[in-house]
């Protein structure tokens, strides 16, 4: 009896293991060229450095997960002043939280496109948010794209004033290759 069990259960194994392998989400690595925007009427610029992981698979949105990571002091506005203001205790209080930080925590196909929701962690504070995500494909590389808004006063991001509005809108373009 043992003998018949132990080449089933081997079987078995093998065939869950090699299932398991063929539906888990590609690994990307994050190439350069990664640009996450902000734009109002005052101010607008970019964080020009961008980290992080990405796992990606149309097939397996389940085991798709983005964490990216914008570092604070990359953040160009054209304006030199501005920048360093933008690092301020008031702003993004760069001493104290050095990056802002994206965690998805559900991916779904939305027509033929996509949507992620995720942690969005600024200056202490999380938030839930939900964020269209549109992708390009070239080859094996791929680039994430999309646009949504974000309000400066979920994450106390400078002061409520009527030269910098609150709802600031974020876009990306996020180009990624196949590890």
């Amino acid at each position: 009896m043992k003998k018949v069990i132990y080449p089933i259960m081997a079987a078995v194994i093998l065939v869950s293991s090699a299932f398991v392998t063929a539906t888990s989400a590609d690994e990307f690595k994050l190439k350069s060229g990664s640009k996450i925007a902000f734009k109002s009427k005052d101010p607008n610029g970019e964080f020009k450095t961008v980290k992080g992981t990405v796992k990606f698979d149309e097939a397996d949105l389940a085991g798709s997960k983005f964490e990216l990571t914008f570092e604070v002091a990359s953040i160009s506005t054209g304006n030199g002043m501005q920048n360093k203001k933008a690092q301020t205790e008031e702003w993004f209080n760069a001493a104290k939280y050095p990056n802002i930080k994206f965690v998805s925590t559900k991916i779904e196909k939305s027509g033929s496109d996509y949507s992620v929701t995720g942690n969005l962690s600024m200056k202490g504070a999380t938030k839930a948010y939900k964020v269209p995500l549109k992708v390009a494909k070239s080859g094996t590389d791929l680039t994430f794209i999309g646009t949504f808004n974000v309000k400066r006063s979920d994450f106390k991001v400078g002061k409520s004033s009527d030269a910098v509005p609150d709802v600031m809108s974020i876009s990306y373009s996020i180009p990624v290759t196949k590890k």
